[in-house]
């Protein structure tokens, strides 16, 4: 049975509310581990905020962080991946594009994220051994 790319999804990835403040994103993207937040307003995907999207639209702007909305400064996502997408569709999609991850969306709402390191790892672990490996 072909997998899906729910099935390689990392869920529940770091999301905030359209609402949250570029403060609260920027708090977030402070951890060495987090390179973008998920901009959602109501479970739908908005947009995607960065550290470089914090210093375009607020610190060069001059708005101040704690009272600007995430939602006023998200930027769309270049790409998102139905959860009903077969894996190897997907990973010939963020193959082609060149990216690393891709929000996962049923029906415009967040529920993953997909990597493209994981989805090599998973679709490596599938293939039949080669004949020198048997």
């Amino acid at each position: 049975m072909s997998q899906l790319v729910r099935d390689a999804m990392v869920s529940e990835p770091l999301a905030l509310a359209a609402t949250a403040t570029a403060q609260e994103a920027g708090a977030a993207l402070a951890r060495p581990d987090v390179r973008a937040v998920f901009v959602c307003d109501d479970g739908r995907l908005v947009g995607v905020v960065t550290r470089k999207t914090l210093v375009r639209e607020v610190v060069a702007a001059g708005l101040d962080p704690v009272t600007t909305p995430l939602g006023s400064i998200a930027e769309p996502p270049n790409a998102t991946l139905e959860s009903t997408t077969p894996l190897t569709d997907a990973f010939a999609f963020l193959e082609e594009r060149d990216y690393e991850r891709v929000p996962v969306v049923e029906d415009g709402n967040l529920v993953g994220v997909l990597s493209r390191a994981v989805v090599q790892r998973r679709l490596a672990e599938d293939e039949p051994p080669a004949e020198s490996d048997v």
